[in-house]
């Protein structure tokens, strides 16, 4: 990109996807829920590209809506007791949070991921020492695309949308930075290309968080 990217005045981020890679244990935990209710195996290719969106959109693809809760709440269960297997911190996400927090900008870590898991996922990872509120779904009784959930999380870390940014690695975080009017920056580092995200209309497209921070006015 020939231009510098702008300043940013507070970061909103996006985890799964874009902060971390967690698609091993997530697509094993989806088969092991669906399987043991007695469904045919879910197909990875198909839970990778549908993550981003609640759990529970991704668990209707393969369960009857009758027994959706109950498969829900057994997802829950089980989750914890593999989430860190295969987990990786993507390139980038470090250097990119210590930059913000040394230039004493506010960041938020915001994701349909369920809340209490983020949060020992942010701590597991370090990710809690540089910003300032992880909110999940199940926090409040918003989830992303809505706009109220990102005003929720701005005021959380006392900043307003001017000058707000978020980072994210899908269509649903494009969706969810232009109901609030942000900019949204997108890494190729999820399931979804470069062209595919600008596309759904990412104001930038970068194959990597190291790419995007190549191009920080900062």
């Amino acid at each position: 990109m020939k231009n510098r990217l702008p300043h940013p005045q507070a970061v909103l981020w996006d985890m799964d996807g874009t902060m971390i890679d967690q698609t091993e244990a997530i697509i094993r935990c989806y088969a092991d829920v669906v399987t043991h209710m007695g469904y045919e195996r879910p197909d990875p290719h198909i839970i990778r590209r549908s993550l981003g969106g609640p759990m529970p959109s991704t668990m209707a693809l393969f369960i009857d809506s009758t027994r959706l809760e109950e498969a829900c709440q057994a997802f829950r269960a089980h989750f914890p007791k593999m989430m860190y297997e295969g987990l990786i911190i993507l390139p980038g996400t470090i250097e990119l949070l210590k930059l913000f927090a040394d230039a004493d900008i506010p960041q938020a870590i915001f994701t349909n991921k369920h809340g209490d898991t983020a949060r020992a996922v942010s701590k597991h990872t370090g990710f809690s020492k540089y910003t300032t509120a992880c909110i999940g779904n199940s926090d409040t009784n918003w989830h992303k695309p809505q706009a109220e959930l990102t005003q929720h999380v701005l005021q959380k870390i006392g900043a307003d949308k001017t000058g707000a940014i978020m980072i994210g690695d899908s269509p649903t975080d494009v969706e969810t930075a232009s109901n609030a009017g942000i900019p949204c920056y997108c890494v190729a580092t999820g399931a979804h290309s470069k062209s595919e995200l600008a596309e759904a209309g990412a104001t930038a497209a970068f194959d990597s968080l190291l790419d995007f921070k190549r191009c920080l006015s900062l």
